[in-house]
């Protein structure tokens, strides 16, 4: 008779056991393995993106602050004109 190949009997239970865990994730991934010249590539890469996205996020602000002060000057002006009228 041919002998049994492979079973799962018990695999379950005894990986239970102590608890099936998540694979931790970390904020920032190591740079430890990684090469110099490839981490400073990496940092400069990182820089410029973070200065674009900022510049990026002034522009809508101003934008911003330009529309809400262009609509309350508007009202202004039409609360005014009303009360000339009535």
């Amino acid at each position: 008779a041919k002998s049994k190949n492979h079973t799962n009997h018990n695999q379950n239970r005894k990986a239970h056991r102590n608890g099936i865990k998540r694979v931790r994730t970390f904020r920032h991934e190591t740079t430890k393995d990684i090469d110099v010249k490839t981490w400073r590539n990496m940092h400069y890469a990182r820089k410029g993106s973070m200065r674009v996205h900022r510049r990026n996020l002034l522009a809508k602000r101003t934008a911003q602050r330009l529309a809400d002060k262009g609509s309350s000057e508007g009202s202004e002006k039409e609360e005014k004109d009303e009360m000339e009228v009535g």
